[in-house]
C-alpha cells in the first residue's frame, strides 16, 4: 500500500545538534588470531560490537548527544559493554538482566582480514527487551530515535520494544530513522520481509542497501551492486512510496544517495584501503544523523556519512575507527602531513 510521504522535524540549519536515541543489543566481540585458528594459549581480544551502539558512539564522537537503550547480563561481559559505551561519552539506559547472560560475538579472521561474524545471542539479555525497557521520556526529548531490523529479529519482546519507541516517537513529533540491516542469520527473509517493510512504513528516514531493498520490495535479491547511480535511484524512488519523507540508498563503491521531497542527491565514496568492513555502515548513519540534527543540506549529511564509513574501513574493528568532530574536519582537507 502506497502512504503519504513523511519527512518529521528537520531543524534549520544553524540551530544546535539535537539528542539521537538508539535502541538494540549490544555483544562483547571476541577476535580470533589472524591466522583464525584458535589453539591452546590462544588470546583473543574482547571488544564490543553492535550497530545501535556503533551509531551511538559515531555520533558522541562528533559531539552529538547520544542515548544508547538495551538490556545487558548480570555479568562481567555486560559491566564491561556498559563500561565501554559510557567511556564513549554515550549515556547508557540498560537494564542489568540476572536471568540471561549479555549476548557474544565472534570475529573469525583468515590472513588477518575478517571472514566471518558468528553471533551467539539466543537468550540474550537484549532478547528480552521490551515496551517496558524504552525511555519514553528520552525518546520523545531526543531529535531523532534510530532503530534497525536487527533488533526486531531477536524476538516478539524486541519488536515490541521497537514498535512502541515508534510509537513515543511519533506522539512527540522526534524524527524516525530506519537501517534495514537485515542480517540473514537471525531470521529468514520470508519471515523478516512483511515486518521490516511494516517498520520502513512507519519511519521518516529510511536507510536500506540495494539488496535490503529488494526485501522490502518483495523482489529478487540482486547478485551484485548496482552498475550505475541511476539503478539507485529508481530504488529510492520505489521504497519512497512505502512512506519515508527520505530514502537513503547505500551503493558500496558508488557511494550513497538520498531522496528527499522527490529531488535526488548524490555523494561518491571515499577512497580507503579496506582493513576491516565490519561497522562501515552504521558509521555512515553516525555521519548522515549528525548533519540531520544540525540541519546540514542532505548532500552534506551524505559526504560526512561517507567519510565516516572511510574512516571506520580503515581501521580494526566495528567503530574504534570512527573520527572524533577535528579528526574529521582533518580528513576532510586535503593538507600536507605535519612534520
Amino acid at each position: 500500500m502506497t502512504t503519504a510521504h513523511r519527512d518529521g522535524p528537520h531543524p534549520p540549519a544553524g540551530t544546535a545538534p539535537g539528542a539521537v536515541v538508539t535502541l538494540g543489543e549490544t555483544m562483547a566481540l571476541l577476535t580470533t588470531p589472524a591466522q583464525g585458528r584458535v589453539t591452546a594459549g590462544s588470546a583473543l581480544p574482547v571488544g564490543i560490537g553492535g550497530a545501535e551502539s556503533n551509531v551511538a558512539i559515531g555520533l558522541a564522537r562528533l559531539g552529538v548527544p547520544a542515548t544508547w537503550i538495551s538490556r545487558v547480563g548480570d555479568d562481567a561481559l555486560g559491566t564491561y559493554v556498559i563500561r565501554e559505551i559510557r567511556a564513549e561519552g554515550v549515556r547508557v539506559v540498560a537494564h542489568r538482566d540476572d536471568t540471561a547472560p549479555t549476548g557474544l560475538m565472534l570475529k573469525e579472521l583468515r590472513g588477518g582480514l575478517p571472514r566471518r561474524v558468528r553471533y551467539y545471542r539466543s537468550g540474550s539479555a537484549a532478547s528480552h527487551l521490551s515496551a517496558a525497557d524504552v525511555d519514553e521520556a528520552a525518546v520523545a526529548a531526543a531529535d531523532v530515535l534510530h532503530l534497525t531490523g536487527i533488533t526486531p529479529a531477536l524476538g516478539p519482546g524486541p519488536l515490541a520494544a521497537v514498535e512502541h519507541a515508534i510509537a513515543t516517537a511519533r506522539s512527540s513529533g522526534t524524527l524516525v530513522s530506519f537501517d534495514v540491516n537485515y542480517r540473514a542469520t537471525l531470521w529468514p527473509r520470508s519471515e523478516a520481509a512483511p515486518v521490516l517493510a511494516r517498520l520502513a512504513s512507519l519511519a521518516d528516514l529510511l536507510f536500506a542497501g540495494p539488496a535490503e531493498a529488494a526485501l522490502l520490495l518483495g523482489t529478487d535479491e540482486p547478485r551484485h551492486e548496482p552498475a550505475d547511480v541511476e539503478t539507485g535511484a529508481a530504488l529510492a524512488r520505489t521504497l519512497a512510496r512505502l512512506g519515508p519523507g527520505t530514502v537513503v540508498v547505500k551503493l558500496g563503491a558508488l557511494g550513497a544517495l538520498a531522496l528527499r521531497h522527490g529531488e535526488t542527491h548524490r555523494a561518491p565514496a571515499r577512497p580507503v584501503t579496506v582493513v576491516d568492513a565490519v561497522g562501515a555502515g552504521d558509521a555512515f548513519v553516525a555521519g548522515y544523523l549528525s548533519g540531520v540534527v544540525s540541519g546540514a543540506p542532505v548532500a552534506d549529511c551524505l559526504s560526512t556519512g561517507n567519510l565516516l564509513g572511510a574512516a571506520v574501513c580503515a581501521a580494526p574493528g566495528d567503530w574504534e575507527g570512527l573520527p572524533t568532530r577535528e579528526e574529521l574536519a582533518a580528513r576532510s582537507d586535503d593538507e600536507e602531513v605535519i612534520r
